[in-house]
């Protein structure tokens, strides 16, 4: 949610944004807030005006009697019960007001970065750098359920009969590897000097709000039927919420923190063939990073994350590319977004592996996260997440990346000491 002085003294600007969004329906929404917003100041003038009002009035009943003016001080007594009367019916018109007021203001999207290419959807999205280099071996790479089924790692008939399609079971050594990629990005994070949280999995609605739009909300989330909880989609909803309506002591900022968490998801939505499998699922898991700032910090702070999980892919000798999301790719309340991207042997193309992004205020303004800075103010802080790593999509870089010519995939170096030592494994069936 942006600043509405920023609709108050510059609409053009917030009219601008939408357009290269290319979210060109939402432009009624601006003038809408301006009337709105003119009638809600209106309406509490009005209101602050009758309640100064009424004191003085109230006064003047008392020395009216006083000095017998019984007449005098009845029409006054009208007054101030008319007075009263209008009074409520200024409060309940001012609750209709801010509630269509917040309504429309949490559906403008949030200012975008000016390097941020502007293009329609994720085809548009820019390539911006590559890191190793992607090669194709000299034999034919499997579809990953494929070599996960020869490694005898997986078990996805199963999973559709106790859970439906979007699930699966992982077992042996590619269980193992699962687990073994997650802890090493977590010991990864915590060299880099971030605190490891494990948060809850379930949040309320408002904190649902507060850190993604309505349509996000609609397309992602598993609401707990008959209670105000949610599924989480991502860590990174439970840890913004867990700073809702706080004031950090800016002395303390930035907030640094890696958090684990299973991730739920709806999926909605049609997808290719190349999304069949693990790729796009309704449960995972996934190490995340999060980082509240002062302002003056985030870009600097977007910098340092989505390079980071560049830095954890290439340990594991996989490549992979930075693709700067356009405009239109972008989630309304973020400032400015990156893919990471994992080259895929079998498809010879990149897929995405791992998102960043910096929302600047807009969660902070939704969710009221603020901090004391050194002067003594209270200012709104900025917040960034980005995924460190999410198994088993993952997975799937990594097996086609290290698989070899007889179906075995080999462990990279930095990964052995969570595989018991194992530099390899080789296919059962």
């Amino acid at each position: 949610m942006i600043d509405i002085n920023l609709i108050r003294n510059d609409p053009e600007l917030v009219k601008e944004n939408i357009r290269r969004k290319f979210q060109d329906h939402k432009l009624p929404l601006v003038d809408e807030v301006i009337v709105l917003d003119t009638k809600r100041r209106a309406l509490i003038a009005e209101g602050d005006a009758l309640r100064a009002a009424r004191n003085t009035l109230s006064k003047q009943v008392g020395l009216l009697m006083k000095e017998g003016k019984k007449d005098e001080a009845e029409a006054v007594k009208a007054q101030v019960k008319a007075d009263a009367e209008r009074l409520v019916a200024i409060e309940k018109e001012s609750e209709e007001v801010d509630a269509a007021l917040k309504k429309a203001m949490m559906a403008i999207p949030n200012i975008v970065a000016a390097d941020v290419p502007v293009g329609k959807d994720d085809s548009e999205n820019v390539e911006l750098q590559r890191f190793g280099d992607p090669a194709v071996p000299d034999f034919e790479v499997p579809y990953h359920l494929d070599i996960l089924e020869k490694l005898d790692g997986i078990d996805v008939d199963s999973a559709r009969r106790t859970s439906g399609q979007g699930f699966y079971y992982l077992t042996g050594d590619i269980a193992r590897l699962h687990s073994a990629v997650l802890t090493y990005a977590r010991d990864f994070m915590i060299d880099k000097g971030f605190t490891y949280v494990i948060p809850p999995f379930m949040i309320h609605g408002d904190v649902v709000s507060g850190v993604m739009s309505f349509d996000e909300m609609e397309n992602m989330m598993y609401k707990i039927e008959g209670e105000d909880l949610y599924l989480i989609g991502t860590s990174e909803h439970s840890m913004i919420g867990r700073y809702l309506g706080q004031i950090i002591d800016g002395k303390k900022l930035p907030l640094t923190m890696t958090s684990y968490s299973p991730c739920f998801r709806k999926e909605k939505g049609a997808h290719g063939i190349e999304e069949r499998g693990i790729y796009r699922i309704h449960q995972f898991e996934k190490q995340e990073m999060i980082v509240i700032c002062r302002p003056e910090d985030s870009e600097a702070w977007y910098e340092k994350l989505w390079s980071y999980t560049v830095e954890l892919f290439r340990s594991m000798d996989i490549p992979v590319r930075q693709l700067g999301c356009c405009t239109g790719d972008l989630a309304d309340l973020k400032y400015k977004s990156c893919d990471v991207e994992a080259w895929s042997p079998r498809q010879k193309k990149y897929f995405e592996v791992g998102s960043c992004s910096n929302l600047t205020d807009a969660q902070a303004r939704r969710l009221s996260i603020r901090y004391k800075d050194d002067d003594g103010k209270t200012k709104l802080a900025h917040t960034l997440n980005n995924t460190v790593v999410a198994p088993p999509r993952m997975l799937i870089a990594f097996i086609e990346n290290h698989l070899q010519a007889d179906g075995s995939v080999t462990i990279p170096e930095v990964l052995r000491p969570y595989m018991g030592g194992k530099s390899v494994i080789t296919p059962k069936n």
